[in-house]
């Protein structure tokens, strides 16, 4: 089972009332792994479900989860899984009686009551009005003014041009936060600390909620510096009940979107979030708000905090509300969508426990915390047997990670009694996730849960780039780790040695002399070159690496994608990634992946005769660092350019990134 049930919770996520008659058919007008939470809480209820998808996706395990899928087009988004024309005809066809929808489309699709009223089509959502005032970002502040809610200094009205968003800028005081009206996501965000930032910023930011939303709309606001991004989850429904379900830590972010979050927060005292759930549900009896919704805010070092914007939806990490609460926030979502009131009283809301998120991505976190990989999941293997683990997925072995859709892999849960708990189980989690055939965000996850600030809870969104001010460079070995990995290495090499001498159990040559028991061999890593020797001892070896014998011991299960290893008495689960004939290998240890080179003495010593591949100078090209679309090119053959000058912009998943020019010289 991949859901978090813990038994004292049973009371509210665990149990559904056969009798309590909610809908027959429900349509999905969603993908990946939201989809499919909706269809598990579907199948508990035993409402019937439809899916829809594009040409690409006619494989996805939504799909394949759902009682029915119809396609509605081609990959890209706007004009499949946004494409509301195509979704209205699915839904005449299936009878659907309700709809969860993807909230891009929600307003143009409620705006349009014929289909409600006369068809008796039932949204699983909030109604019309609140999605329109609370999607809009200029809208919402105002209202959330109106409501007595703590708001951000800034211009309340669209910006025009950059020449506008400059004068406001200066108006507010830089640093500035430019970002779509209609947005979400971190997409069409910019943070801008002067004039040629905020012109930058403001055509960026349009293009992509352009592209995004549909609506190129932005605003400007004072950008609160080191802050927390803390969220309140609120609950209403449509008898005019509304309760606050708690907060999530959200703060570890990059580019403005979530990495890693937790409930509840280290930061909030009771009299805080009190006062923070107060305010998000006024914020909700205001706009008349029926259904799950989210509202954020941003909170500075002495606990003031200030509206962010409030989200129509079920959040990407609203697992870990459902961890400490036991509410099933789909199963009250369908609830209050079909007109029950709310079985739960403020009281009634507990914080039991604590759970953690990590978002995984098909990402590659060395280069600025994580730029879009592409490719076929060739192995995937969740760490379900772990105790408390969940995992919220959209993928499985052989799926495509492509460049239409966002790169999240899974959303990885672990909960525990304590904090302290659920942490570990979330680095054992990591250490036992198995992703092979694209680039993966493991790493960078895994350091950040065990870095020393995140333990004590000194967190804010720059976390990322005050933490690595040079860049995610992956984990940092101490001395006793690089023994650990160096003598892991080698026996797993004398464990594959020893493996290849023998045919079904039995050795390949009945006559042959009696078992080899040492190995000297040259073990490269990094920068370095060691001596390890190895002797075999039973199952296990002894191994000396730098004058320390350590002892390793594991069952050498060599087809296994997990390799669970003893050293010295410190237990270590390793990934061997890759390996080649020439002694090269890949090992992910510690959730970072090395490459080693394991030689005999004999072959390292004869290495030095092999001639060494010239780097590749690519000073005078400009090579996307991911796969994408060009949608601008600025310059033209012949055109002499600038260091630093803008050549092409890229969008990959949704986000636009500009290539710049590595040196000054002619196109």
């Amino acid at each position: 089972s991949r859901w978090c049930l813990i038994t004292s919770h049973r009371l509210y996520s665990s149990v559904y009332d056969p009798n309590e008659k909610t809908f027959e058919k429900l349509l999905i007008a969603n993908r990946g792994e939201i989809a499919c939470r909706v269809i598990k809480t579907c199948k508990k209820m035993g409402i019937k479900t439809v899916a829809i998808h594009s040409d690409v996706d006619a494989n996805a395990v939504h799909v394949k989860m759902a009682d029915e899928a119809v396609c509605v087009g081609p990959a890209p988004t706007s004009k499949s899984y946004l494409n509301m024309d195509a979704i209205v005809e699915v839904i005449r066809k299936t009878r659907a009686q309700a709809v969860s929808l993807n909230v891009s489309i929600c307003c143009s699709f409620l705006s349009s009551l014929s289909l409600q009223a006369s068809e008796g089509v039932t949204f699983i959502g909030p109604d019309t009005h609140a999605i329109q005032a609370m999607g809009d970002k200029i809208e919402s502040k105002l209202l959330a003014k109106n409501a007595k809610v703590n708001t951000i200094p800034g211009f309340d009205g669209v910006v025009k041009d950059a020449d506008e968003a400059v004068r406001i800028a200066r108006e507010i005081g830089y640093p500035v936060m430019i970002k779509a009206s209609a947005g979400g996501g971190g997409k069409g965000m910019r943070i801008a600390w002067d004039d040629e930032e905020t012109r930058e910023g403001f055509r960026f930011s349009s293009q992509e909620a352009a592209s995004s939303f549909g609506d190129d709309r932005l605003l400007i606001e004072k950008f609160i510096d080191n802050p927390r991004h803390i969220e309140i989850q609120v609950l209403a429904d449509k008898h005019g009940n509304a309760l606050w379900l708690n907060e999530r830590e959200c703060s570890i972010q990059r580019r403005n979107q979530k990495v890693v979050e937790e409930a509840p927060s280290t930061f909030l005292d009771a009299e805080t979030r009190r006062a923070m759930g107060e305010q998000a549900v006024a914020l909700a009896k205001a706009v008349k708000y029926s259904s799950a919704g989210t509202v954020e805010f941003l909170v500075d070092s002495s606990k003031n905090f200030y509206f962010l914007e409030m989200n129509t939806r079920l959040q990407v990490e609203h697992p870990v509300t459902e961890c400490i609460t036991g509410l099933d926030l789909v199963q009250e979502m369908i609830r209050v969508a079909k007109g029950y009131p709310l079985r739960h009283k403020q009281a009634d809301i507990p914080i039991n426990g604590w759970a953690v998120e990590c978002r995984v991505y098909a990402e590659d976190p060395y280069k600025s915390f994580g730029l879009p990989s592409i490719g076929k999941l060739s192995q995937y293997q969740e760490p379900l047997h772990v105790p408390g683990v969940r995992v919220d997925s959209g993928i499985q072995q052989g799926s495509d990670i492509s460049i239409y859709y966002d790169p999240m892999i899974s959303k990885l849960i672990t909960y525990g009694s304590n904090r302290a708990e659920a942490l570990k189980r979330m680095e054992e989690a990591l250490d036992n996730y198995v992703i092979r055939g694209v680039a993966h965000n493991i790493s960078l996850l895994r350091e950040v849960i065990v870095h020393p600030r995140f333990v004590q809870g000194d967190i804010s969104t720059k976390f990322l780039p005050e933490v690595y001010p040079e860049g995610f460079k992956g984990h940092k070995l101490t001395d006793l780790e690089r023994k650990q990995l160096l003598a892991t290495a080698a026996s797993l090499y004398v464990a594959e040695q020893l493996r290849s001498q023998r045919f079904l159990g039995t050795p390949r040559i009945p006559v042959a002399k009696s078992k080899r028991s040492s190995w000297e061999l040259c073990v490269h890593l990094g920068d370095g070159t060691y001596p390890v020797a190895v002797s075999k001892d039973g199952s296990s070896f002894s191994v000396e690496v730098d004058g320390m014998k350590l002892n390793v011991t594991s069952e050498w299960n060599l087809a296994s994608p997990l390799l669970s290893v003893t050293i010295d008495g410190t237990q270590r689960t390793i990934q061997r990634v890759s390996r080649n004939a020439s002694g090269e290998t890949s090992i992910q240890f510690l959730g970072t992946v090395y490459k080693l080179q394991i030689l005999t003495k004999v072959a390292a010593e004869l290495s030095k005769y092999m001639p060494e591949k010239a780097a590749e100078d690519t000073s005078s090209i400009l090579r996307s660092p991911m796969p994408g679309t060009v949608v601008a090119v600025s310059v033209k053959p012949g055109d002499m350019v600038s260091e630093g000058q803008e050549i092409c912009v890229i969008e990959a998943m949704k986000m636009q990134n500009s290539m710049i020019a590595a040196k000054t010289g002619k196109v």
